[in-house]
């Protein structure tokens, strides 16, 4: 099967830059630095590797080195008790990671720092030192059939689906998230000219599909921002000829803030296209971004299980606003109803509804995974070829689908989802603690703010500092009140 079937070779392929760096140039270190490193060959035997990295080149480099085996992508946010456990749950060998971020990591695990990637690494494994020259390669022939099927193995491993309290590992194949990336280049109208402003962290699907996968396969330029900085994000939009910024309803809420203080439209005549996804997006707030941009923000909607974009308002279609939009090229949806039990014998056991008529979005097609590692009977569920994504919509007579609600436990914040029943899991493990109670509470910039309601003999400030300890910074709670 042609080398391009792997994701990191599709990117090299694709002639496209990751700030200053070629594509190819970060994808031939990362090959380097397995071939150079007989410590990390020998830490990854028979085990996946994880990337716990900011949005930088360095991710594509960690990406390439983990040729062969499932990487696991690990958000930057999370609290060391929740690396430590997706290390251990998904058989993890050795860890691409950065000095700042080292320290999140349990004692002894193997760790490659590519603070200086492409240029050199620095290994820590097997009780030694390696420091490896990456820069010195002689690059990569490619050559191959065009835009081929990815293959159907491990590429990217994400924790997701905590509705039973634990976070699940949802399998995502190379195939998966090339489709999604080919399907991204035809929807969002990607060319070389194309110049991408990198917000969300590539550890998180959206992120790395729409920022990194799609304008890397169209020949494009990445310019990435590890960490959001809404003033200086504004600048390089007006400055840097930015054709394209993506985010979630937070990252534009905060641009528009920005913005207002100017009493200023943005100074920029070449950007073109701006993507929100991740939670619901206000259409106040499209109205209030073309008002200062004079560019449409265009919503769409995905999953982490579906690689994960599923709908969205492309740029060949008028905007629709307040809606999530089409199907992605490639991808089936469906408005399904939902079970409420076991289905009658000899009864379909998910009848599509029509159209108009509310019911759980359901997708299937080669951006849907295969899957979790395990216990996927506490995750999405399928009927068929049909993922259930646990979410409420209603498909409109020109096939355009409205977001109504959630169907599954969680709710979002700041983009990313949280799952009550994952935090009073956590909290209810702290001593002293007997009972735990979540609460989503409306807040405009960041879609919700958490509550906690705690019952034993604890102080709030046991309950923050457990927090800290033990769930990610997204998770902590703005809200805690204790009861004896």
């Amino acid at each position: 099967m042609t080398p391009l079937s792997l994701l990191p070779l599709a990117l090299a392929a694709g002639g496209g830059r990751v700030d200053q760096y070629e594509t190819q140039q970060l994808v031939a270190a990362g090959l380097t630095l397995l071939q150079r490193c007989a410590p990390l060959v020998r830490a990854l035997q028979g085990r996946r590797a994880a990337v716990l990295l900011p949005t930088s080149p360095a991710y594509v480099t960690a990406i390439a080195a983990c040729e062969g085996r499932g990487a696991v992508l690990v958000n930057p946010l999370a609290a060391p008790t929740e690396v430590a456990y997706q290390l251990d749950d998904a058989n993890v060998g050795a860890v691409f990671t950065s000095t700042a971020l080292a320290a999140r990591l349990p004692d002894g695990t193997p760790t490659v720092l590519l603070d200086d990637a492409p240029r050199r690494a620095r290994v820590l494994a097997g009780g030694r030192t390696t420091d490896v020259d990456l820069g010195a390669h002689f690059g990569l022939a490619l050559a191959g059939e065009a835009d081929p099927p990815g293959r159907d193995e491990e590429a990217a491993i994400v924790y997701t689906s905590a509705m039973a309290g634990r976070a699940l590992a949802a399998v995502l194949t190379h195939r998966n998230l090339l489709a999604n990336g080919r399907s991204c280049v035809i929807a969002a109208g990607n060319v070389a000219e194309d110049h991408v402003l990198a917000l969300l962290p590539f550890s998180h699907l959206f992120g790395l599909t729409v920022t990194a996968t799609s304008p890397l396969l169209a020949g494009a330029r990445v310019t990435t921002m590890e960490r959001f900085h809404p003033m200086r994000a504004v600048d390089v939009l007006e400055r840097e000829g930015i054709t394209e910024v993506v985010g979630v309803p937070a990252v534009f809420g905060a641009l528009v803030a920005v913005l207002e203080r100017r009493r200023a439209r943005l100074a920029s005549d070449r950007l073109r296209l701006c993507i929100c996804g991740g939670a619901v997006l206000p259409a106040a707030m499209q109205d209030r971004w073309f008002d200062l941009t004079g560019v449409e923000l265009r919503q769409g909607y995905g999953l982490t299980e579906a690689g994960p974009v599923c709908l969205f308002n492309r740029v060949d279609l008028p905007n629709r606003r307040g809606a999530l939009g089409v199907p992605f090229p490639g991808v089936g949806v469906t408005i399904r109803r939902p079970l409420a039990g076991p289905p009658a014998a000899g009864a379909e056991p998910y009848p599509e509804l029509p159209r108009g008529e509310p019911g759980e979005i359901c997708v299937r097609g080669d951006n849907v995974g295969p899957g979790y590692l395990r216990d996927g009977h506490l995750g999405l569920p399928r009927h068929g070829a049909w993922l259930g994504t646990g979410d409420l919509g209603a498909m409109d007579a020109d096939g355009v689908v409205r977001f109504l609600g959630v169907l599954k436990p969680m709710f979002t914040r700041n983009g990313f989802n949280v799952y009550p029943r994952e935090l009073e899991r956590v909290v209810g493990e702290l001593p002293g603690v007997r009972r735990v109670r979540v609460r989503a509470i409306p807040e405009p910039a960041r879609e919700h703010d958490i509550g906690l309601d705690v019952e034993g003999a604890v102080t709030e400030a046991e309950v923050r500092a457990w927090c800290e300890r033990h769930l990610s910074a997204y998770k902590q709670p703005s809200e805690v009140t204790v009861a004896a």
